[in-house]
């Protein structure tokens, strides 16, 4: 079994729910807040009824620059915690 972490933290003010502009921000800002990438896949994920996620497919898009190997896998990690 994998095992599940569960982090406390707070929301930041600039992400809203706004299609993919979330997370159109520059890649520092990812890495120098902490949890700011989880807060958003989790507040996309939570925004989903559960009932309608289960065997649903979720498509995650890069560019391939800097920053979206890690990000891809904490998204990943979070789908499948979730």
């Amino acid at each position: 079994p994998i095992p599940v972490l569960t982090v406390q933290t707070a929301p930041y003010e600039d992400q809203r729910p706004t299609g993919g502009g979330g997370l159109r921000r520059p890649t520092g800002l990812f890495e120098s807040q902490r949890n700011y990438l989880p807060n958003f896949v989790q507040s996309l994920l939570s925004s989903v009824d559960l009932r309608d996620r289960q065997g649903c497919t979720m498509v995650v898009g890069s560019d391939g620059r800097y920053f979206s190997k890690t990000a891809i896998e904490i998204v990943v990690q979070m789908a499948a915690a979730n």
